[in-house]
């Protein structure tokens, strides 16, 4: 559907659609906040949309306690605990890509 990637001095986040999912008849954004664009989205951090993806409370605490990720960096727990998000959004690692969305 889209891909995310942390610019290299960690400060920025570009979200990217796929051009399939763009294609696609019928295509729905991931948020109302995240237009289906061919565009980029950067963001200081992570997008508030993904950044509610993020666990709190005891939870948070949990994940960094197990994944040795540590609490601010926002970007690495999405990708750790993404997987497993609420609703109808996931976030997994592509290993595959470049450093571009």
């Amino acid at each position: 559907m889209g891909r995310l990637a942390e610019s290299k001095d960690r400060h920025f986040v570009l979200f990217r659609y796929d051009d399939a999912h763009l294609a696609r008849p019928g295509a729905m954004p991931v948020s109302l906040t995240l237009p289906l664009s061919p565009d980029p989205v950067e963001t200081w951090g992570l997008h508030p949309f993904f950044r509610n993806l993020l666990p709190e409370g005891w939870l948070l605490d949990l994940a960094v306690r197990k994944l040795r990720v540590h609490e601010t960096d926002e970007f690495g727990l999405l990708v750790a605990t993404g997987a497993d998000c609420a609703g109808a959004v996931e976030v997994v690692p592509d290993h595959s890509s470049g450093d571009e969305p």
